[in-house]
């Protein structure tokens, strides 16, 4: 007798599956994409939405400011030295970012902003495309229907940008790596959404030659004019070639010099240190640069966060990468420095560290393939083209890592 479970999960993405858009809702032989479904309330959908808004145009206030400051200050941002005069490339000062993703916990105060994924944020298929087949399957209202609709006029938006900033943008390629299949089949995704003359080429085609960026096909050599990429310029600044050539910050200097034109653009990079929710909270704390309704913005949707230790002693506290992802290299700690838990994968530890206050992600009982699973719930808010965007849960441990579920979204009718 067939499994009722494995039954759903076929009926859910099986279909997407063979429609090539989503592939991977088993990764590594695992399930990842849940036959299950959360039910929301309008009022907390509002909410989410409500608080990528506001803190989008926080951190959209900070950029014009950090891309004019010393060299000493992004550095202590943990902007990597061959990374420092791209990041100061202004595009658009209302766009820092195409595609951001903001994380959230549902805590007892509301809720709380964990980090932001600005520079290349995942989940986007999950959340665009994938939740939306999934409300059909179970009759729930889609509360991200229709927002697959904000991606080309973001898209768009941004090109004109760089148009306007005399950058030739005939030339368009989205790019990723061709051997992971969630980047790769995110990265495709974007470019049909996108609305743009586009092509995709892999990562491992690309080639820098004199002073451009090119797609090496076969025995051709392809111009690239805007690059999307779906790889992390501080993976990028200390990428070589076989040789031992810096082509990273080969590549880094190309955008620098206004070469290369990319998406997200170089803003992006700045908004995603975890470091700067330290600067914004030290402004916060002395009352500086934002204005009455902003400092409520703040207080009310971001975790104190510090360079320093100021939690020991006093309440329970996080460690972060700057760069982290997918909780990489974060631990947590009781309020006496205990270990409560800790990633057990090998990156990011080598960077610099933040000290956040610790909140606790909210439990939740979901049902997979093994049967009833006891997890914690974090919430991902996109921010597209500036404006609030889709929304998509994940279901893990205390650290939310690249192996936590996907579980798709509701409203009830």
């Amino acid at each position: 007798m067939a499994d009722p479970m494995q039954t759903r999960r076929e009926q859910i993405y099986g279909p997407m599956r063979e429609e090539g858009v989503f592939t991977w809702d088993r990764m590594y032989g695992e399930e990842y994409a849940l036959a299950d479904i959360h039910l929301i309330t309008r009022s907390f959908r509002e909410e989410l939405a409500k608080a990528t808004n506001r803190l989008g145009n926080i951190y959209a206030k900070v950029v014009p400011v950090l891309q004019q400051a010393d060299d000493s200050l992004l550095r202590e941002l943990g902007v990597p030295e061959q990374a420092l005069a791209a990041v100061r490339i202004v595009v658009s000062q209302s766009l820092p970012t195409v595609i951001g993703r903001f994380d959230f916990a549902h805590t007892t105060e509301g809720l709380k902003m964990l980090e932001y994924n600005s520079d290349t944020p995942t989940g986007i298929v999950e959340a665009f495309y994938v939740n939306g087949r999934a409300c059909r399957f179970f009759d729930l209202e889609d509360p991200n229907e229709g927002m697959n609709a904000q991606m080309a006029p973001a898209f768009s938006k941004l090109l004109d940008a760089y148009q306007k900033r005399g950058y030739p943008t005939e030339q368009i390629w989205f790019s990723s790596l061709d051997w992971h299949e969630e980047d790769k089949g995110t990265t495709l995704y974007l470019l049909r959404e996108s609305g743009l003359a586009a092509r995709f080429a892999p990562l491992e085609q690309l080639r820098v030659w004199e002073d451009r960026l090119y797609v090496q096909d076969g025995q051709e050599m392809l111009p690239i004019d805007v690059l999307y990429r779906l790889h992390a310029l501080e993976k990028l600044a200390e990428e070589r070639d076989e040789d031992g050539y810096p082509t990273g910050a080969h590549v880094l200097q190309l955008i620098a010099d206004r070469k290369l034109a990319v998406i997200n653009p170089p803003s992006a990079f700045l908004t995603q240190t975890k470091a700067l929710q330290a600067l914004i909270w030290n402004l916060h704390e002395e009352g500086k640069f934002f204005q009455s309704e902003e400092h409520d913005t703040i207080a009310h949707y971001m975790l104190p966060t510090y360079f320093e230790n100021h939690f020991l002693g006093e309440t329970d506290y996080v460690t972060k990468p700057v760069f982290g992802r997918e909780g990489g290299g974060v631990i947590l700690f009781d309020a006496e420095g205990g270990v409560v838990d800790k990633d057990q994968e090998e990156c990011y530890w080598e960077q610099p560290m933040i000290y956040q206050k610790r909140v606790e992600l909210p439990e939740i009982k979901v049902n997979t393939e093994a049967g009833a699973y006891d997890g914690r719930l974090l919430w991902g808010s996109f921010l597209i083209g500036a404006k609030p965007s889709a929304i998509v849960a994940r279901v893990g441990g205390p650290i939310t890592n690249n192996m936590s579920y996907y579980l798709p979204v509701g409203i009830a009718r």
